[in-house]
């Protein structure tokens, strides 16, 4: 039966084949731009975008969370069922991580020393997350959403304004910091369920009856689907967003 078959692991996942497709796969396309966009929201609440920091910021960001967060997650019970090596792994995951940090300790030394306390931040962030260290006390909904999202809206604009210069400017940053949070809330709430359905469900049986009769057989696709389809519309509108701050302010 159709609805039975074997779902892939997330929306955007190819099929494994130990190679090429599986490092698109890690790399958590929608959700690693999500998440750079993050970076560039907060940017924009900079009284100046310093272009050559913002993208400094983006890559650094895309190294640490786009191949080296998500590559300590799949080593961490291959959640995703790549076929990439274990020593594939760890290198992604040192090389991302480790690319980040030396974009960091650059900028240390080019834009300021107040980087440091977010160099190592963000270094202590993507293992203690993704490895759940200390038995995953730092793997919580409220953890994330703090630390991908939130952090990475404050490191944006930090990089660019080293301070703030009015008061509107602490009024702009807080609340583009707490909607990127609440963002990354509102996706978690929603990866959370799909997930479970997608990689943990062997199957589901049901039906829905509505007050004029009419019953509805529930099956795996149909409760995936408008959770995989809010998803996918989230993904899609926090980059136009981020675009069209960033177009505001050129």
């Amino acid at each position: 039966m159709a609805a039975e078959r074997e779902p892939r692991p997330a929306f955007y996942a190819l099929a494994a084949d130990g190679g090429w497709r599986d490092l698109v796969t890690i790399l958590h396309p929608p959700y690693t731009l999500w998440h750079v966009s993050n970076v560039a929201i907060g940017a924009a609440m900079a009284p100046h975008i310093y272009a050559g920091r913002l993208v400094a910021a983006i890559a650094a960001f895309f190294l640490a969370v786009g191949v080296g967060a998500h590559a300590m997650d799949e080593l961490h019970g291959r959640p995703l069922g790549t076929r990439l090596s274990r020593r594939a792994l760890v290198a992604l995951s040192v090389g991302g991580l480790g690319g980040a940090l030396a974009i960091g300790v650059a900028g240390v030394f080019i834009v300021s020393p107040t980087l440091i306390p977010l160099i190592l931040a963000g270094g202590f962030i993507a293992p203690a997350y993704n490895l759940e260290w200390f038995g995953g006390r730092f793997h919580t909904d409220v953890w994330l959403a703090v630390s991908w999202a939130g952090f990475s809206c404050f490191t944006g604009w930090w990089v660019n304004a080293l301070g703030v210069h009015a008061p509107r400017e602490a009024l702009a940053i807080a609340a583009a910091i707490l909607a990127c949070t609440f963002l990354v809330t509102a996706q978690r709430r929603l990866s959370t369920p799909v997930r479970e359905l997608r990689r943990r469900t062997a199957a589901l049986d049901g039906e829905q009856r509505l007050e004029d009769g009419t019953v509805k057989q529930l099956d795996r696709d149909m409760l995936i689907a408008p959770l995989d389809g809010a998803l996918k519309a989230l993904s899609v509108a926090v980059p136009l967003l981020a675009i069209a701050l960033l177009a505001i302010r050129a």
